[in-house]
């Protein structure tokens, strides 16, 4: 069964507090060379049959109006992934 990922991100203009903690502790940690972090989400949609641009354009329609904020996140990108080849990983 295939699989799209869809990443939502901040838009550029809006505060991510939580990368700033992150980016903060990084160096901290021991982690140097790292000069920001922003923080989005991810989700995984299982997709029964193929993955048309019909099924595209209807995930991206989903995405923006239901996984997302639109007020203040950006859909980043639908990635389709074969399950079946991870399976095998």
């Amino acid at each position: 069964m295939p699989r799209v990922v869809v990443h939502v991100m901040p838009k550029p203009e809006i505060l991510d507090p939580q990368g700033k903690a992150v980016a903060a502790a990084l160096p901290r940690l021991g982690f140097e060379g790292i000069s920001s972090v922003r923080q989005g989400k991810r989700f995984e949609l299982e997709v029964e049959g193929e993955v048309t641009d019909e099924v595209l354009a209807s995930l991206r329609e989903a995405a923006t109006t239901l996984l997302s904020n639109p007020v203040i996140e950006d859909v980043i990108a639908l990635e389709v992934e074969d399950s079946a080849a991870e399976g095998q990983a």
